[in-house]
């Protein structure tokens, strides 16, 4: 009987790390492009450290089905499973959040930007500290790039949501306000 517990044992063992390795080799090439660390060092790449679990898993939702079309996305998310998504939005969203540039931010343009937070009500759905929550995203320190991008093709409508909300709110944002919103945003501490 000691022998078959330990047979069992060891062959349970076995498929329990071939699915670690598995997943290790899996979310590789996320890390490489996002940041192991959470903080991406690559132009107009999203650091996707400390995003909420559901974000995550609603975006990798969206590329899987090529509702939200950027080609390297969509074929990395091609074969998921619901069972991967929700493994790889768990696993991602325990990365450390992303810092902010290590220069010293511009008090005047620090101050311009909370303003625009507030006047543009950026609080309202991603939190007073804009670290989001549930669907919404984390945009304290995230890649200045990747927010002046963003910003852009939601206000072109050229970058689908999952609701109009983020097209909405950008119509009425002139482009030199999106530039001090990323300033601000990639800056917050």
């Amino acid at each position: 009987m000691r022998t078959f517990l330990i047979a069992l044992a060891l062959g349970c063992a076995a498929p329990l790390s071939c699915f670690a390795d598995a997943f290790e080799e899996r979310i590789g090439p996320c890390l490489a492009c996002h940041g192991e660390n959470g903080q991406s060092d690559k132009a107009e790449v999203p650091s996707l450290g400390a995003e909420p679990a559901f974000y995550l898993l609603i975006q990798l939702y969206l590329f899987r089905e090529k509702q939200r079309r950027i080609e390297i996305m969509n074929d990395a998310a091609k074969d998921l499973t619901d069972e991967d998504l929700r493994r790889f939005s768990d696993f991602i969203t325990k990365l450390p959040a992303p810092n902010p540039p290590q220069e010293t931010p511009d008090p005047t343009r620090m101050e311009r930007g909370w303003t625009l937070v507030q006047k543009y009500r950026c609080e309202f759905c991603h939190s007073r500290d804009l670290s989001g929550h549930d669907n919404v995203p984390r945009i304290a320190a995230q890649r200045e790039d990747y927010l002046v991008k963003a910003l852009r093709e939601y206000k072109a409508n050229t970058r689908p949501g999952y609701d109009a909300t983020m097209a909405e709110v950008t119509q009425p944002i002139p482009d030199g306000d999106i530039t001090e919103l990323a300033y601000f945003l990639a800056r917050l501490r």
